[in-house]
């Protein structure tokens, strides 16, 4: 038991950062599977009233099929169902405006805009990142506008969770950012 004692405050002298029960625990000897049980990872988190809280875990497929669903959005031309996409508390730090939309009503307003374009987007390249009820989905996609031919290049990232509910819930966005890409294509 001593030789514990003297290892941990070594590791408390040698690291002065305040250790985790874990490491305590690891540095005094007890088997590292003891020290999987004492943290708590081998049991679900309970929620409040006492059930069992289930990570809703999306596959890369999953993720990548919800920009589908916003492009497809875009197409209706309808800024309601565009805004439909994201969460109540969310926020919208679109491309071609300078403020940032917070509410249903304020992202409503910029897509009202930003639909008379007609947009379409492509995906050049993404990074999915997923976790337990989230996920981020983050690259770089092009726009084209029907209404003019124009082109624009921009980096993007949306973040998602995972909304229980209705039907079983779904997943909507929480912040989705946009900027045009800041240098000029080559020629």
């Amino acid at each position: 038991m001593r030789g514990s004692i003297l290892r941990t405050a070594w590791l408390s002298e040698t690291f002065p950062v305040r250790l985790s029960l874990a490491a305590r625990i690891f540095a005094c000897g007890i088997a590292p599977a003891a020290c999987f049980m004492l943290t708590g990872c081998a049991a679900p988190a309970i929620a409040q009233g006492g059930q069992v809280d289930q990570c809703r875990r999306a596959s890369e497929q999953e993720i990548a099929a919800l920009f589908d669903r916003w492009n497809a959005s875009l197409q209706t031309g309808d800024p309601h169902q565009v805004a439909a996409n994201y969460a109540a508390h969310s926020i919208l730090l679109p491309t071609v405006s300078n403020v940032p939309r917070l509410t249903p009503a304020d992202k409503e307003d910029y897509f009202r805009h930003f639909l008379q374009n007609r947009p379409s987007g492509k995906i050049d390249l993404r990074f999915v990142d997923i976790g337990c009820d989230t996920a981020v989905d983050a690259g770089l996609y092009t726009f084209t506008y029907g209404t003019t031919g124009q082109v624009v290049h921009a980096r993007y990232t949306f973040t998602y969770r995972w909304e229980p509910g209705v039907n079983g819930g779904r997943w909507l966005i929480t912040s989705h950012h946009s900027s045009a890409m800041p240098e000029a294509e080559p020629q």
